[in-house]
């Protein structure tokens, strides 16, 4: 359940970021609009593939997503923008971590 759990995350935030991505590079850089259509399919996989989550409460679902997206979108900055991550990033990114773990697995793995 975890692997399956964890491979569905990052199909999404792949999904959602590529999709933000994309329609903010046609707002904020000037790119080509047929970066639009592209974006907002991107944005509808991410939505699709989060229904295949084997969770099946939309709250606890989407409370750890927010996690996997902060974390997300920490990566895609550092790869696609160069920002590294500083100290406090990867506290933050620890904290996250746990979090995430305790919402979606903690019942499963501790009860």
């Amino acid at each position: 359940m975890v692997a399956k759990t964890a491979a569905i995350f990052l199909a999404a935030v792949i999904g959602e970021l590529g999709g933000l991505y994309a329609i903010w590079r046609w707002r904020r850089v000037g790119a080509s609009i047929w970066l639009v259509p592209v974006g907002l399919a991107a944005l509808l996989a991410y939505a699709v593939v989060q229904t295949y989550q084997p969770e099946t409460s939309f709250g606890r679902l989407y409370a750890a997503y927010a996690g996997v997206f902060l974390l997300g979108a920490m990566m895609w900055s550092w790869v696609l923008d160069g920002l590294k991550p500083d100290r406090f990033d990867t506290i933050g990114a620890i904290l996250v971590l746990a979090g995430i773990s305790t919402i979606l697995w903690g019942r499963v793995l501790f009860t």
